[in-house]
């Protein structure tokens, strides 16, 4: 069985490396210990020094089981939660201290060392969950993306544990109505200010909060209150620090050794031309999966897989596609119920499409267009988004060729960008005003829904790391009102299967009015079985008393939503009574900057 699992990992196409790499528990005869292996093949005079041998270079040599540069020791007596590290020769004749590559745990920066952690003992409570769980084409998603170190601060300014966390987001989430929190990454990296983006332990996750048994009960807890959870993950580049990944073996054995060695962050990129990378960095994915239970990943960056520094004149970066292709059909192979998740910038044709139509087979793919247009609208004074009508209308134009996810992220409120409430054009009124708009627009375009953690504060400020979110703000009523207004919107999209079953049937999406570029007022219709919901958006100042809809369908209508009522506060320009469709048209009162929603009365 190792000689088939090295073979593959050698061959590209392991997916559990991590069964036989790293440090692994276990007794042999009647002593327990612990098994260490490294892959280190330009490395000698190999040993594993840690607190167990009071870091003794020279008590535990490590055994070359092969020609292909695996190492081994049996260490008896080693315990969880002991550091440690690998001391080698390295192909430059110097001796180094280097972490595990493959460590379960480690400690918390600025220390370096890995840790050892037996992660096959935790006892699951989610099988009912996993059992239920699928892809979610056809079932709604909004995902809650959070930064774990930032959402909650403990009063004593420091970092809340896996478990602190989980007794306020669960009830949280699930009472603000999201499906699915997307923590960014968890795993160990140095550096805060990298918000786990550039990692040096992939296996590892994030000692400031916690160890893996911790984690592991954080979405235990979330997946029995239903609630799923998706990992980042960045299988581009890692973190240049000598004492992680960096010419581990004196050698670029992780890492390329040309011109595309330094990443556009500064970063160290992953040779994902070599194949015992390919198998280190899907055996990673695989690992959160299964010993971590994450329901979706999200790869990180793929504009700068597809394409050499994400340029697409510089051509396609070919080992790296063929990498992502891989990653992608082992892991639906293996796990048909999880989703992989592209955060694409690139117009690369056929992300979400399968690998047999040569595409990367990704499920969903962020519509990263579609947000960059439509922030670029909602700034623009109303006298002139008459002349950029279309960037409300083309990512229908291109929606069904791809599976999309519309995001919000942590990117747009970082960096000078401003935040969502910063972005809107106008006064301070109406600045909330476009906000609810907006997020109005997004629950109801066709397509997957993400919200950074505190978006729904409608703040000011722009999001910090280093502090906590601004939950003072649901004391002020029109922070808190932009809260309800995610609230209710999670629901109603959750409650109404027009707004998430079959997206990609274009039978199921129509214009009702698109280019009144005049009037800047757009609206649609979304239809599925028996249910039809109209929605309507006044991007503009202008109040209509009487404002003329086309209908596809005539009947009668009952307006479930509009973001002008005072409990969003608006000034309660909304349409109260049912209304019937007269000779093609609905005629309802639209509000200043409103977005409404109406459905038909069966």
């Amino acid at each position: 069985m190792a000689y088939g699992l090295t073979s593959d990992f050698l061959m590209g196409q392991c997916t559990n490396a991590y069964d036989y790499f790293g440090a692994h528990f276990v007794k042999q005869g009647k002593t327990k210990g612990v098994v260490f292996r490294l892959y280190a093949p330009m490395a000698s005079d190999v040993s594993v020094i840690g607190d167990f041998n009071n870091w003794d270079m020279y008590s535990h040599k490590m055994n070359k089981v092969d020609d292909t540069g695996i190492w081994e020791i049996f260490v008896p007596g080693v315990n969880d939660y002991c550091a440690y590290k690998f001391h080698f020769k390295n192909a430059k004749g110097k001796y180094v201290d280097r972490i595990d590559p493959f460590a379960f745990f480690c400690e918390v920066a600025p220390a370096t060392c890995s840790r050892t952690f037996d992660v096959n003992n935790f006892i699951w409570h989610d099988q009912e969950f996993l059992d239920s769980r699928d892809r979610n084409f056809d079932k709604p998603m909004s995902i809650y993306e959070m930064h774990l170190g930032s959402w909650l601060k403990n009063w004593e300014n420091r970092f809340s544990s896996y478990e602190e966390i989980a007794d306020i987001l669960i009830p949280y989430v699930k009472g603000m109505g999201y499906t699915h929190v997307e923590f960014m990454p968890i795993v160990a990296h140095p550096f805060l200010g990298s918000w786990g983006y550039q990692a040096t332990g992939f296996y590892s996750c994030d000692p400031r909060y916690g160890n893996p048994y911790q984690l592991m009960s954080l979405i235990d807890r979330l997946h029995k209150e239903g609630i799923g959870v998706i990992v980042d993950f960045a299988p581009v580049h890692f973190a240049n620090d000598k004492w992680a990944l960096k010419e581990y073996d004196g050698t670029c054995l992780f890492e390329y050794n040309n011109e595309h060695r330094v990443s556009p962050w500064g970063s160290l990129q992953f040779d994902l031309g070599k194949d015992p990378v390919r198998s280190f960095l899907m055996s990673a994915v695989n690992f959160y999966i299964n010993y971590y239970h994450a329901d979706g990943i999200r790869i990180d960056a793929v504009s700068n897989l597809i394409y050499w520094n994400g340029n697409k004149n510089d051509g396609e970066n070919s080992g790296a596609t063929e990498f992502i292709r891989r990653l992608n059909a082992k892991m639906h192979i293996e796990h048909n119920d999880i989703m992989m998740i592209a955060e694409d910038s690139s117009d690369f044709a056929g992300v979400t499409k399968p690998t047999w139509q040569n595409g990367l087979e990704f499920d969903y793919k962020w519509d990263l267009g579609w947000m960059n247009d439509t922030l670029k609208y909602y700034a623009l004074d109303p006298i002139y988004k008459k002349y950029d009508h279309n960037k409300l209308t083309f990512s229908m134009a291109y929606f069904y060729s791809d599976n999309f996810l519309l995001p919000f992220s942590h990117d747009e409120v970082v960096h000078g960008k401003g935040t969502l409430l910063n972005k809107m054009w106008g006064d301070y009124y109406q600045k909330f005003a476009l906000l609810r708009n907006l997020v109005t627009y997004q629950f109801a375009h066709p397509g997957k829904k993400l919200n950074f953690m505190g978006n729904e504060f409608g703040s000011f400020d722009e999001w910090n790391e280093n502090k906590s979110l601004p939950w003072e703000l649901k004391n002020f009523p029109a922070h808190d009102s932009i809260s309800r207004l995610y609230h209710d919107l999670n629901l109603i999209y959750r409650a109404h299967p027009a707004m998430y079953i079959e997206e990609h049937n274009p039978e199921r999406f129509r214009w009702l009015i698109v280019d009144n570029s005049n009037d800047s007022v757009f609206a649609f219709q979304r239809k599925v079985n028996d249910e039809t919901l109209i929605f309507v958006f006044n991007m503009t100042t202008n109040f209509y008393d009487h404002f003329g809809i086309p209908m596809l369908e005539e009947g009668t209508y009952e307006e479930i939503f509009n973001t002008d009522k005072d409990i969003y506060g608006g000034a309660n320009q909304y349409n109260g009574a049912h209304i019937d469709s007269v000779y093609g048209y609905l005629t309802i009162k639209l509000a200043s900057m409103g977005a409404c929603i109406f459905k038909k009365v069966k």
